[in-house]
């Protein structure tokens, strides 16, 4: 099982995290909806979770996914401009790894909640 631990700097942690709709502005919610649309795509959150627990190179993920080179170069252009996968280059070899911590979490806590069993959480609260 994929786990994550994640730590609230102190300085965050009087800050509420979610604001009432009329209280958080919009150039904060058109880059959180882009953020879930780019990883809405399949093949661009297979490409993603496979940087989350190590570093790899396109090769790498283009044999481990099945998909080609170009189209895993493609989709690595689009999250890297999202911030949602950083690069690091070795000699003249380039790694892929998840942004941050910050990624890393909200991946590990959706895989967690599509894990659940769906009775858990029923549709209807009354």
């Amino acid at each position: 099982m994929f786990t994550c631990t994640l730590k609230m700097p102190l300085a965050m942690a009087s800050t509420p995290l979610f604001l009432s709709v009329e209280d958080r502005p919009l150039e904060t919610i058109v880059p959180l909806a882009d953020l879930f649309r780019l990883l809405g795509d399949p093949t661009r959150l297979r490409i993603v979770l496979a940087c989350v627990d190590e570093r790899r190179a396109v090769g790498a993920i283009a044999e481990g996914l099945g998909l080609s080179s170009s189209l895993v170069s493609h989709h690595l252009r689009l999250l890297r401009a999202a911030r949602i996968v950083r690069a690091e280059r070795q000699g003249k070899q380039v790694f892929y790894l998840a942004a941050d911590r910050h990624i890393s979490a909200m991946l590990a806590g959706m895989l967690e909640h599509v894990a659940e069993p769906a009775g858990e959480y029923p549709l209807d609260p009354s």
